[in-house]
């Protein structure tokens, strides 16, 4: 069951995470369950009050990528890097949110168009959501380090690739206006 109001989660000045609905300590590893559950986390220093979920976000984030767990490409981190220093920073944030909103969009979709169809390969549009993901890449990254699709083509269901492209090519035009937007 997914809560309304985040898990708040205390750090104590021992560096020990506290789980205030549970009334027990949480290591990093606990709090990615959490969240993976669909659970907000909120973690803020005891003492001082400040809120520090971005810093053990990113903490966790770091520690599945050197575990070899990556999502993220080396391309998408570099650019990451990149725009802390150049003035298009200021959307990235917003870019971010908007393309991961997507994706979960595109998720739920599938998810609720999966019904019985096993292998996910073979439902429909499963080739349309790899094609989303290689242009959010390309967007990412200018172009470099292209997402190559991972697909078995015996396996995957053609629909018509034309009207997929139509509808990527839509919600890119959308994405574009709506950043275009925010950078006014």
């Amino acid at each position: 069951m997914v809560e309304d109001k985040p898990l708040l989660i205390k750090r104590y000045a021992s560096r020990r995470l506290y789980n205030t609905e549970t009334s027990d300590y949480v290591t990093l590893e606990d709090i990615a369950g959490f969240i993976r559950g669909g659970r907000e986390v909120q973690i803020v220093d005891l003492k001082s009050g400040d809120n520090l979920t971005r810093q053990y976000l990113l903490q966790i984030i770091a520690e599945h990528e050197s575990k070899g767990e990556s999502v993220l490409p080396i391309d998408v981190l570099t650019d990451l890097v990149r725009s802390y220093s150049t003035q298009t920073g200021s959307i990235v944030p917003q870019f971010l949110a908007m393309s991961f909103e997507m994706l979960r969009d595109g998720q739920q979709k599938m998810m609720e168009n999966m019904g019985k169809i096993n292998p996910m390969a073979k439902m429909p549009g499963f080739e349309a959501i790899q094609t989303q993901q290689a242009a959010f890449l390309k967007t990412m990254t200018g172009g470099i380090g292209q997402w190559p699709a991972r697909r078995d083509d015996a396996s995957v269901a053609r629909s018509d690739p034309g009207e997929d492209l139509v509808e990527i090519k839509r919600q890119l035009a959308d994405l574009q206006s709506k950043l275009a937007k925010l950078g006014e």
